[in-house]
């Protein structure tokens, strides 16, 4: 599909509309991609995320992006992997839904999300990146005019080939 691309990149570098944080429920800073983004946007960007008051599972909020190449960015919380029977999938596809609908509140047209939950929440590669995939493109299906391109970024080879294989997969289907 033309207007999503996997990038075998570091998300605080991009120059999108908005990136989008895998956060924890707090919104204020952690390890991995939140760490990154909070320490590349700089102390605004903690500042701002105070005054959000948290964010539960599968929801998103939205901050500017300050020192990032990105104008916003947009915060979810993904569900820690239990071993998938407390409503993780549908709780996961809630953080690209949520995302991808205040990207088009705030007529973002370029968006890239990193790989939501599989780092230390534990989600399984192989079961989350098919089930991003699908989500982002239903959306992109129902809603054909809102984004250019939204871009699955990867930070590790194992990620860009979970997405290789599960797009190519899922395309041809």
């Amino acid at each position: 599909m033309q207007n999503i691309e996997i990038l075998q990149a570091n998300i605080v570098t991009l120059k999108v509309d908005a990136i989008v944080n895998a956060a924890n429920s707090s919104l204020l800073g952690g390890g991995g991609v939140d760490g990154a983004i909070h320490q590349a946007a700089g102390p605004e960007l903690l500042a701002e995320c105070k005054t959000l008051n948290g964010c539960p599972t599968g929801e998103a909020k939205i901050t500017q992006g300050y020192n990032l190449a990105a104008k916003y960015v947009i915060h979810t919380v993904g569900p820690i992997w239990h071993g998938g029977n407390n409503n993780e999938p549908n709780l996961l596809a809630n953080c690209y839904k949520n995302s991808l609908a205040l990207a088009a509140t705030h007529k973002i047209k370029t968006i890239a999300f990193p790989a939501i939950s599989c780092g230390v929440y534990g989600y399984p590669i192989d079961a989350a990146v098919p089930l991003a995939i699908k989500t982002v493109y239903q959306h992109l299906q129902k809603n054909k005019h809102t984004l250019d391109k939204v871009y699955f970024t990867c930070y590790g080879e194992d990620i860009l080939q979970a997405y290789v294989k599960s797009f190519a997969s899922f395309f041809k289907e």
